[in-house]
């Protein structure tokens, strides 16, 4: 796998990118296989674990403000489930604060969309993990016309200051556009529907749903062009490998962790002391 910058660069959002280029099955700095893949993922998984125990120790021992915020986005059947369960999944639970978005709630149609978004923020020393996220406003909203555009047009701007804000206050925003091919979710669904223990996971709008897949593309496509940002850029995931998706999204984790450059707190105590007092009980 390519370092974590390079793959941050190559899966980086660019104006003038196009959603209907993105190849589902590409695998933008791996050349190797699936079984290639594992192995690797065994060992960077170990390493952002390593990273995200850096984050909480330093926010308890030294009141590190910082926070993580990974934003999942794509269609039903992408791997948002498989990202959290094998890549946010190898951390130590204590640190991770994990929120699914779906169908907002009357007391949450009752507040501004940023409402409920706000109140699921990560906690400083914590790796947040939005599986669907306030982009569901400028894309549902859009696609099945729940709102007319004066109303979801102007929230581009608002994610935008949202975010600018976010950031200002010590969160990193990793944002991750998933993008899996028709054929694809196809084969997805249908195995939902072949095994009865996923049966409670298949949802009969989703066939639906796949009919306005053009206009989904569009959606997609302006709220890539209107909200990557330099402070908070998306990052375009091929998702038909799903080995890649995890390994591609636990690179993008490293690569912010890294950034913030932490080191493990020293002992606020005389250690040799403490060794003593323990040896004698």
């Amino acid at each position: 796998m390519s370092s974590s910058n390079e793959i941050s660069r190559l899966l980086r959002f660019n104006p003038g990118d196009k959603v209907v280029d993105v190849d589902p099955r590409a695998t933008p700095g791996f050349d190797g296989k699936k079984a290639d893949g594992a192995e690797v993922q065994s060992e960077r998984s170990a390493r952002l674990a390593e990273l995200q125990e850096l984050l909480y120790a330093n926010h308890k021992a030294r009141g590190d403000h910082r926070s993580i915020l990974l934003v999942l986005q794509g269609m039903d059947a992408a791997g948002k489930g498989g990202i959290v369960k094998h890549v946010v999944g190898a951390v130590n639970p204590m640190g991770v604060r994990y929120t699914a978005f779906g169908k907002p709630t009357e007391e949450e149609l009752a507040h501004h969309y940023l409402w409920r978004i706000r109140k699921a923020l990560p906690p400083t020393g914590h790796i947040g993990v939005f599986d669907r996220s306030h982009y569901e406003d400028v894309l549902i909203v859009r696609v099945h016309n729940l709102v007319p555009p004066d109303v979801w047009e102007p929230r581009y701007d608002e994610i935008n200051a949202f975010e600018r804000e976010l950031v200002a206050g010590g969160t990193t925003v990793v944002k991750v556009a998933m993008f899996i091919s028709l054929d694809e979710q196809k084969q997805q669904l249908l195995e939902r529907l072949d095994d009865p223990t996923k049966h409670w996971k298949y949802n009969p709008g989703d066939v639906d749903e796949r009919k306005l897949w053009p206009k989904y593309q569009e959606a997609y496509q302006a709220m890539l062009d209107r909200t990557s940002t330099e402070y908070a850029p998306w990052h375009v995931v091929p998702c038909d490998r799903r080995w890649y998706s995890r390994l591609a999204v636990t690179e993008l984790l490293i690569e912010a962790l890294e950034r913030l450059d932490l080191s493990w707190p020293p002992a606020d105590f005389d250690i040799e002391a403490e060794r003593r007092r323990l040896l004698e009980t």
